[in-house]
């Protein structure tokens, strides 16, 4: 993507932010979202149609952001392991630290009230196609280990938010794995 697309998607990704800290997704214009992000209206529809086009997009982007932070610790090892975890491999924090301003959105429900689903289902899903790699330590029913895992990351991050994300992506990755020990020793 050139560079000055990249720029003016930014400008007005970051516009739109800053509207919804002042009024709910409804109420703003994309009048509003070209004169905070200091773009003309053209510009706005070379890119996109209307203003539910801009927010599905960043949705997108974030999410896809979202599955490649997830799957990143199994990416760098051939054979996964919860044991063989650090917390230097859990880069879902970071993608979360990156976007706080749209987690902070999504948990004030701001932008969509049912987007914490949508998070919640793109990890669950990340987890059931990972559900091979511990398929043989557990009875669990894949659907509602992997609903339990999605909604337990969620509450981290709904917590981290309301925080202020006053923790690191550090930090937080850590007492992922301090719980996920835990676990396992409870179970």
């Amino acid at each position: 993507m050139d560079r000055r697309i990249r720029k003016t998607k930014q400008s007005l990704n970051e516009a739109l932010f800053t509207l919804l800290d002042r009024k709910p997704f409804k109420q703003i214009t994309i009048t509003d979202i070209v004169q905070e992000a200091d773009v003309n209206r053209g510009t706005f529809y070379k890119h996109y149609r209307e203003k539910e086009d801009l927010l599905d997009n960043i949705i997108q982007e974030v999410l896809a952001d979202l599955k490649s932070a997830y799957q990143d610790p199994y990416l760098q090892t051939n054979h996964f392991s919860v044991q063989a975890l650090t917390p230097s491999m859990i880069k879902i924090f970071d993608h979360v630290y990156s976007h706080q301003t749209f987690y902070k959105q999504v948990i004030n429900s701001t932008i969509s009230p049912s987007f914490q689903n949508q998070v919640c289902d793109v990890i669950r899903e990340l987890v059931l196609n990972d559900f091979v790699s511990f398929s043989n330590t557990t009875n669990a029913e894949p659907m509602l280990l992997a609903t339990y895992q999605a909604h337990a990351i969620f509450g981290m991050i709904v917590f981290w938010a309301e925080e202020e994300f006053s923790h690191s992506p550090e930090y937080m990755s850590e007492q992922l794995l301090f719980i996920i020990h835990a676990k396992q020793q409870i179970l």
